[in-house]
């Protein structure tokens, strides 16, 4: 079982950047993907949209609202995938999830981050 743990989200100026780290308690290499997640304030779970993803053969994607602006990586040693966001803005603000999925296609969710982009 894999259990995702985020980190660093916080309160960041519009323009500025923040970075996401998923650190997993299994290794990160057996998954099939590792997915950043966001659901925006009055949003409901459901609505969580996809933020970008890595796949354990080091493919990418992203959200179009995102593109040229955030980075997803992996760190295999550290069991750990980042999200590097960079010219954040306003409509960023959301709580940030990570979702692991396994080879067996089960999903696992971490607990969720903070991010606030404000002035």
């Amino acid at each position: 079982q894999v259990q995702p743990v985020e980190s660093g989200g916080g309160l960041v100026q519009p323009g500025g950047s923040l970075r996401l780290s998923c650190a997993a308690s299994g290794s990160i290499f057996s998954l099939r993907s590792v997915g950043w997640y966001r659901q925006a304030p009055g949003k409901q779970r459901e609505q969580r949209g996809l933020v970008a993803e890595i796949t354990s053969g080091n493919s990418t994607s992203y959200a179009d609202s995102v593109k040229g602006r955030f980075t997803i990586s992996r760190d295999n040693a550290k069991n750990t995938v980042y999200l590097q966001m960079n010219s954040l803005k306003p409509e960023d603000t959301a709580v940030y999830y990570c979702k692991a999925v396994s080879r067996l296609w089960r999903t696992y969710w971490g607990q969720g981050t903070q991010v606030t982009v404000s002035s």
